[in-house]
């Protein structure tokens, strides 16, 4: 008997249905990752005094810093104010992507992977 003979029908079609699939996911996930250059979040820090936007792919598009702050503050302690907000932005960044790409890595599953 010829190997795969008894081999069971593919979901979605075989080979081509599953190509098809593939190409279909990659045209959502394109699609997603577009979308997400142009999502934003934030970051803040110092009670919001400072402001650090992101794009859903992690580029900083903006830095804000209250002036009133400068008055008060030292270079040391802005400079980690300033870190505290961009790290904060960059993980929503991420989670931000998490959530838009998540749904579209579960449709891994049917393919088989």
């Amino acid at each position: 008997m010829a190997k795969g003979f008894n081999r069971p029908a593919m979901p979605g079609g075989g080979a081509g249905g599953m190509m098809n699939q593939l190409k279909k996911l990659q045209e959502q996930m394109e699609q997603t990752q577009q979308r997400l250059k142009e999502m934003t979040v934030d970051g803040t820090s110092g009670g919001g005094a400072i402001k650090v936007t992101a794009t859903g792919d992690q580029r900083i598009t903006a830095v804000a810093i209250d002036p009133e702050l400068l008055k008060d503050v030292d270079a040391e302690m802005l400079q980690d104010m300033i870190l505290t907000a961009v790290n904060q932005a960059l993980d929503n960044s991420r989670k931000m992507q998490d959530e838009q790409m998540g749904p579209l890595a579960g449709g891994l599953g049917g393919l088989g992977f």
